[in-house]
This record gives C-alpha cells, structure tokens and sequence, in this order.
C-alpha cells in the first residue's frame, strides 16, 4: 500500500491512496494535512492505512506535531485510526462538530475531542478554518466541512465523490463523474435541502475544492457546487 502526496494549495498536502478492485476503475481515499503552526489532518484513513499514511505525513512533518484531527463525519474511511493518530501525536486533539462529538467522538476517542459550533474557526497560525455543519450532506447526521480561509480552500469530505486514480488536482470537470459514482453507489442521503446546502457552499466562492475520495479540483468552484446541486435537483431529487 502507498499513499502518494501533493500539495494542492499553499502548505495544504493530499495523501491519497488508492484502491483499484473498488468499482470498475478503483478508489482513491485522500486525507488532507495542512502544515502551519499547529497542523491539521482532516480525515485519518482506515486503520489498514494508519502506517502507509504516516510515512507520507513524514516527508512533510514529523507526526507527533500534529495538533488537530478532523474528518467529515464518522465512518471507518474518515476516521478509523483516529486513536492511533492520538497515540502518535500526544498533543493532538479531535475537533469535531458538536453533534458528532455528542452522538459518537466524544464515546470512540481516547482523549476528549473540542466540540465545534457551526460557523467557529481555529487558528492554525497563518491559516484559519471554519467548521461549517451540513447535516446529511452528503450523508451522516454529523456531517460537516472545513473551510480554510486564507486559501479558500473547501474540505469537502465526500461531495463530488467519484471513482479512478485521477490527477491529485485538476480543472476539468468533476460533477458528472460524481454524479456517475452517485449513479453506482447511491450513498447521498437526499433531504429537502440537499440542494440548498451545496449552493450555500458555492457561495463561499471557494477557489479549491479538496476531495476525499477523487481529484481535488481548482477551477469555478462555486459553479462546480452549483452544478452538483441542480444536477442532484434534475436526477435525484424528487420533484413536486
């Protein structure tokens, strides 16, 4: 197993490893460290993948530096080794949203996370993210993403999920192959406002959009979040 690294913006890496028997072109699970004054990983990986990972935190920093671990709801991909993240980094500390820490992390984790209202930042040092709630969006009652705001870059968790070992960044389209992955997975749960909260995160105007599973994409950002959601509206969402 080998998890490759790219920085996708100013002092924000992906490690992403790939799965090829996941779907008919592979997987990729990406995990995003953001190297400042007190590091964040948003995402952890799969327990299977703590040692592969670890080794790519360690081309860029040591990881007992780590300061912060987050990821976008609870799920064996975005959080299975947390705890081993806990142990290797002793001054570490999940920041979750407060409903996820209430409903799980504050029960899973060995030392108590930081619960995070909607809309509170952490200081990092010259990079600042906002903890934005998103409730199902894509899925999990706890969902959430981060915003990092000096580069504008959105960690999405899975929206725009979609299958291959594609570049670790690119400009080309990504909604219609997260809408064929959607089409094969059927993994978003669908509300009222599923639409809606894509288009709240459009609004943002984000200038990267970090991808857990997939390429990270740099282009209009607020468009590609404006496609997904009229396409999920036109395919997906029932109409009245």
């Amino acid at each position: 197993m080998t998890t490759n690294l790219d920085e996708i913006a100013p002092n924000i890496y992906r490690l992403s490893t790939v799965v090829p028997d996941i779907g008919p072109t592979g997987f990729t699970f990406n995990q995003f460290l953001l190297d400042d004054e007190d590091p964040l990983l948003f995402h952890t990986g799969h327990r299977s993948m703590f040692p592969s990972i670890c080794e790519a935190i360690e081309r860029v920093l040591p990881v007992d530096r780590i300061r912060w671990i987050g990821f976008g709801h609870v799920e064996s991909d975005e959080c299975g080794s947390m705890n081993e993240f806990l142990a290797a980094a002793p001054h570490a500390q999940v920041a979750q949203g407060a409903l996820g820490c209430l409903v799980s992390v504050n029960e899973m984790a060995d030392r108590p996370p930081r619960p995070l209202a909607d809309g509170e930042t952490i200081e990092l040092g010259a990079m600042r993210v906002r903890h934005l709630d998103t409730p199902h969006v894509p899925h999990g009652w706890d969902a959430r993403v981060l915003y990092e705001e000096t580069t504008g870059t959105l960690l999405c968790g899975d929206l725009f999920t979609h299958l291959g070992d594609g570049p670790a960044i690119t400009s080309d389209d990504i909604v219609e192959p997260s809408i064929e992955a959607e089409e094969l997975f059927r993994s978003t749960a669908l509300a009222p406002d599923t639409a809606a909260v894509m288009r709240r995160l459009g609004d943002m105007s984000p200038k990267t959009l970090a991808l857990m599973h997939g390429s990270s994409f740099s282009g209009d950002c607020t468009k590609a979040l404006y496609d997904l959601a009229s396409a999920y509206e036109t395919r997906f969402l029932p109409h009245s």
